[in-house]
């Protein structure tokens, strides 16, 4: 049974599953709530109450703890809300805020988008979707309807003209055509304006396949030390509606990656591409706890223990990181450890019921959640370098095991604690310094270190991996560069996350430069990117310097062009972080723009701008924009070509120290030395 759809329906559960046809299966379930109170006495009237109303009944559950007896009770969150008021929170209670389609398919071994749940964790599947892709060209910030649609089934058709006509003419199509997946642009800020449109000139919008849609809405929050937007959304039951712009899930994962994340998250496709990985990790453990029979916490009460400063000042200190000398080198590996925070996890056994003993037989629940998730993705990040249609799933797996270590420090993790998080960091640093020791050990120049990735110089490289691989045990990739830039900072040590190096299949990794960065200008992006092509094509650091006279063409082509250049290939992309500034700013200024252009903003959201003036803050919105800040934009574009400059700026300074002979050499350091 491929479910390609779920939804909470009429006191049950709603399948929407494909066999050669989409048929929805309605499934009565109301499943019980769980309640634990250390003193039941003290509580006595309550549960009188709850078995009278509620039908409460005794039972025996399972917790990562182990065993605990209490109620099974039959009722809603409300409820849940109530008895933990009432007991001042003493009660703990267990699957309240489990989603009830979730829960259903975890408890009856149904896995979303897969025929045989025994190939939930496999890379390699079909799924046989009619889909149909709708591109809207206008413009949802500022167009409140559609006048130019293309539309992408069997074949290709474009959609201009009159409201009614291009909506009627599209409900039809979709009509028509029945498709089980739609891809559609800016899906969450279109529906809610389609369907108004929709009953205002009399159409019958036919997104659902019976009517009806759920809704989710906007909201604000706080993720990772920003602010995150969320739009509001309007989801159809029986078909999967994937926004092709917004959905970060697709976006780097594309249809497989959706896919893949619906599986292992028991989530249907259309909620597993709008939920960040966080959410993602979250629900896979939800889904797996469910599954083994594991209650689920409404509220996390294992508080953090009372420990010394000391203790505290010892365990908590993050990552590890070696600043890099800024420079270019010749002939670098980076040793990358491959998911190493969660390989830590399932190697040492740490779980938030087995962190003070980790040790011991008994596995932990986090442990064994994420061992299988572990194997996939070192399995799909060796099947993607011969099969590019594995990448997308590799990338959401990526994501989200990179998300599961920070949600064991979330103060909310259903599964978290923070001394899980720290032992994970402590044994991180571990692992980087014993490899730095084995690198050195063995001859090797280390130059930078991050985390859980090491560069340096020295051969052979491959017995430095099999080595690292087999003392630490945690599986590591390897990376060859013929040559690797570490660009400075502004005090002139080395940035730790910027950098960028031809590898050895000709091609130029970067991090942290304009052409990386998501608020660079497309003028400025295209231009710092067609010189790390030309870069690209030096196998040495000789070969580099001659390069020097097409890549400076191509700065001087664009500054010659800058001021003829589209105004919108100028535009800015910056998430907002507040609404109201204190001082005046670029930022606070472009947020002005779109309201008085009558856009609505919220922090989190991301806006696109153009610079008019920059030093009167003046700006606009970037489909506005007929002009722009020359000096400005000269100015950016200047940043990135330093960026590139320093290259051949280092590279002829380690020819000229090549040139020098070992005597001149050793007499500049002797001198360097004196006092």
């Amino acid at each position: 049974m491929w479910i390609l759809d779920s939804a909470i329906r009429s006191g049950g559960v709603d399948l929407w599953h494909k066999d050669g046809t989409v048929q929805k299966c309605h499934h009565e379930y109301d499943p019980p709530f769980y309640l634990h109170l250390k003193d039941a006495d003290l509580h006595h009237e309550m549960i009188g109450a709850l078995e009278e109303h509620y039908r409460a009944e005794p039972c025996t559950f399972t917790t990562i703890f182990g065993e605990r007896e209490g109620y099974a009770v039959y009722a809603g969150r409300p409820v849940a809300e109530a008895i933990e008021q009432q007991t001042q929170f003493a009660a703990q209670l267990f699957n309240v805020d489990v989603r009830r389609d979730q829960r259903f398919m975890a408890e009856n071994a149904i896995v979303p988008c897969c025929a045989d749940p025994s190939d939930r964790f496999s890379p390699l599947f079909e799924h046989g979707l009619n889909c149909m892709e709708i591109r809207i060209r206008d413009d949802p910030a500022r167009d409140q309807t559609c006048s130019d649609i293309e539309i992408v089934c069997e074949r290709t058709e474009r959609l201009h003209g009159q409201e009614k006509t291009v909506l009627a003419d599209l409900f039809g199509l979709i009509a028509a055509s029945d498709p089980d997946l739609i891809l559609m642009t800016d899906a969450d800020r279109w529906m809610s304006k389609l369907q108004e449109r929709a009953r205002v000139l009399g159409l019958e919008m036919p997104f659902s396949r019976n009517g009806k849609y759920r809704t989710m809405d906007s909201r604000s929050y706080w993720s990772y030390g920003r602010v995150e937007h969320k739009e509001a959304a309007l989801i159809p039951d029986g078909r999967i509606l994937i926004d092709t712009e917004q959905s970060f899930v697709y976006r780097e994962g594309g249809l497989a990656g959706v896919l893949m994340a619906s599986r292992l998250s028991g989530l249907s496709p259309s909620l597993a591409s709008r939920f960040t990985p966080g959410t993602l990790i979250s629900s896979y453990e939800t889904y797996e706890a469910v599954r083994r029979g594991i209650v689920v916490p409404f509220r996390k009460s294992d508080a953090e223990v009372l420990r010394k400063f000391s203790a505290l000042k010892t365990a908590d200190r993050g990552g590890m990181m070696f600043q890099p000398e800024p420079g270019i080198f010749a002939d670098v590996d980076e040793i990358d450890f491959t998911s190493m925070y969660p390989s830590i996890i399932v190697k040492a056994n740490l779980s938030p019921e087995t962190i003070a003993h980790p040790e011991r037989e008994q596995r932990g629940f986090l442990p064994t959640a994420l061992e299988p998730l572990l194997d996939l993705r070192i399995r799909t990040k060796h099947l993607k370098k011969t099969d590019p249609a594995i990448a997308g799933i590799d990338a959401i797996l990526k994501w989200m095991l990179v998300t599961c270590f920070g949600y064991t420090g979330y103060k909310n993790a259903k599964f978290g604690r923070i001394e899980v998080h720290e032992g994970i960091t402590g044994r991180s640093r571990d692992i980087l310094l014993q490899t730095k020791d084995i690198a050195e050990e063995m001859g090797f120049r280390v130059l930078h270190g991050i985390v859980d990735c090491l560069w340096v110089q020295g051969s052979p490289a491959a017995a430095l991996q099999e080595r690292v691989d087999r003392e630490t045990g945690m599986p590591t990739e390897l990376e060859h560069f013929s040559w690797i830039v570490f660009l400075p900072l502004n005090d002139g040590l080395g940035a730790y996350n910027r950098y960028y190096g031809r590898l050895s299949d000709g091609s130029v990794k970067v991090r942290g430069i304009a052409a990386r960065r998501h608020d660079t200008p497309e003028y400025i992006r295209t231009m710092q990117g067609a010189m790390l092509a030309v870069m690209g094509k030096a196998s040495t650091i000789a070969e580099l310097d001659g390069q020097w006279d097409p890549v400076n063409a191509i700065y001087r082509n664009a500054v010659e062009q800058l001021p003829s250049a589209p105004a919108q290939d100028m535009a800015i992309s910056r998430r907002i972080s507040r609404l109201t500034y204190a001082h005046r700013c670029i930022e606070g200024a472009a947020v002005n723009a779109y309201r008085e252009c009558g856009v609505p903003v919220a922090p989190g959201m991301k806006i696109r701008y153009v610079v008019r003036d920059a030093r009167m803050y003046q700006v606009d919105p970037a489909w506005h924009a007929d002009r722009f800040d020359i000096p400005y934009y000269r100015e950016l574009l200047d940043r990135a070509w330093a960026e590139i400059t320093y290259a051949f700026r280092a590279g002829r300074a380690a020819g000229r120290e090549r040139q020098k002979s070992p005597a001149m050499r050793m007499q500049q350091r002797i001198c360097a030395e004196r006092p």
